[in-house]
């Protein structure tokens, strides 16, 4: 089946001018989308250098080989732990992360992926 596209506008009202608008909607959600991309990316090659002292820790810790998931459920934090934790990433949680205070450790695990990341 051969489609023709005519560079005449559909009608106002009719199918094809649903189609037509469709069409446009996609293009700008597709061009909206890829400057959100693009805007994401240089915010974080500019802020780069700049992390928080909890995200430093959730990092270390997964550096050093720690198994902790977070689970988030209506703003609620709770950390599973299925897999043994290397002895250098259970030793840095028990001093760094479990001596700190309940809201900056929430933070901590805030940054762990979640039970739902591969």
């Amino acid at each position: 089946m051969t489609t023709f596209k005519s560079s005449v506008p559909p009608e106002s009202g009719t199918d094809d001018a649903r189609s037509a608008d469709t069409e446009r909607a996609e293009t700008d959600r597709k061009r909206a989308l890829e400057t959100a991309r693009r805007n994401a990316r240089t915010a974080l090659d500019r802020n780069s250098g700049t992390e928080t002292p909890s995200l430093k820790l959730a990092r270390e810790y997964l550096r050093l080989g720690g198994h902790r998931r977070s689970k988030i459920d209506d703003n609620i934090t709770d950390v599973r732990q299925w897999d043994e934790d290397p002895p250098e990433a259970e030793r840095f949680w028990k001093e760094r992360v479990e001596t700190l205070p309940k809201d900056q450790r929430k933070q901590v695990e805030d940054f762990l992926p979640t039970i739902n990341t591969p």
